[in-house]
């Protein structure tokens, strides 16, 4: 029998979509997309002179892209755009939204641990919290690494994720809510002197009990800097949100922009 990790299970991801991406989390995608290309320094509406017949605008990578909520919007907006996500179900739903507005758009099935093509984005995004999942923190370096050689000379690697400061300063140990008609149960609980941060969820639906739990490696600010330095950045930016707030104690969350020497 072939170990998988939590997160390879898509039942998780078919189960719990309408509570992870509800409408709110749509509703951001704009302000999301201006942060990204102004966080790149890349031209918002692709480069003058595009054609129908060849692609003139930046090449960006979205790394665990889900539905392609960001990868569509990039598309959009000029950008030439490839999603990778290791859920074929959510990749299915991207191609079929991308397929309607009539976006080229290349989705690919695979985990981010091992995809990699040298050389060639000018930007690459990890977003909404989706790093830190991996059982052995050297695949959240591979993981890194394998952005870093993937974006050309002076392309620039986006992280939006929780910090670890942020969960501390905001850590409860259980709430409730209820969202898109769907009611949640959380419990948390650091582990490790807060190395990680538990999280065991109970979704109640048409009756039935659905429990997951899982860990998220937490990441100070610092550690992730000097991750994305070891791995060969140039230099390493810090946001507390996408309007380029500081990250101090009011962040609402960890951004962090990784920049490739140009040559």
């Amino acid at each position: 029998m072939v170990y998988k990790e939590w997160f390879e299970d898509e039942r998780f991801w078919e189960e719990y979509a309408p509570v992870i991406f509800d409408s709110s989390h749509w509703a951001e995608v704009p302000q999301v997309a201006d942060g990204i290309t102004r966080l790149a320094k890349l031209n918002l509406y692709g480069a003058p002179g595009k054609s129908d017949k060849v692609p003139s605008g930046p090449w960006a990578l979205d790394l665990c892209c889900g539905f392609g909520r960001i990868t569509l919007e990039l598309a959009r907006r000029g950008f030439i755009t490839t999603g990778v996500d290791i859920t074929e179900s959510y990749l299915r739903t991207a191609r079929e939204d991308a397929a309607y507005e009539h976006l080229d758009i290349e989705f690919i099935h695979q985990d981010v641990r091992s995809f990699t093509r040298p050389g060639f984005f000018d930007v690459a995004i990890n977003l909404y919290i989706s790093f830190g999942y991996f059982e052995h923190p050297e695949d959240d370096r591979r993981m890194v690494q394998n952005a870093y050689h993937s974006l050309k000379p002076g392309g620039a690697f986006i992280i939006e994720t929780l910090g670890k400061e942020i969960a501390v300063r905001d850590f409860v140990e259980r709430e409730w809510f209820t969202r898109e008609g769907l009611t949640v149960l959380t419990e948390y609980s650091p582990v490790d002197s807060w190395a990680g941060l538990k999280n065991r969820w109970i979704l109640l639906k048409d009756g039935a009990w659905i429990e997951r739990t899982f860990t998220q490696r937490l990441y100070a600010a610092s550690e992730l800097r000097q991750m994305l330095l070891e791995t060969g950045f140039s230099s390493v930016e810090l946001y507390g949100d996408w309007n380029d707030a500081v990250y101090d104690n009011r962040a609402q969350m960890l951004i962090v922009v990784g920049r490739k020497s140009p040559l």
